[in-house]
């Protein structure tokens, strides 16, 4: 098995990183960060994950925008 030493998404679930972004950033920062509908329209945790899982161009997104948070903070 590959080891991750590099990889600051390693043991991230994707749950933390919207979780974080959330906190850092509300919803509606969220939104006009990544202007997606489920963080314009009645945003949830749950209603997000399920359509991040779905659409790996929203996921990735996310990811690097947790990525550029984290590294400025």
């Amino acid at each position: 098995m590959e080891k991750q030493i590099n990889n600051p998404l390693h043991g991230v679930t994707l749950q933390q990183m919207l979780e974080y972004l959330v906190s850092v950033y509300q919803w509606e920062g969220l939104a006009v960060r990544i202007p997606i509908r489920c963080f314009r329209f009645e945003p949830s945790i749950n209603s997000s994950l399920k359509f991040l899982r779905k659409t790996p161009w929203a996921r990735q997104k996310v990811e690097s925008l947790y990525l550029h948070t984290i590294s400025h903070s």
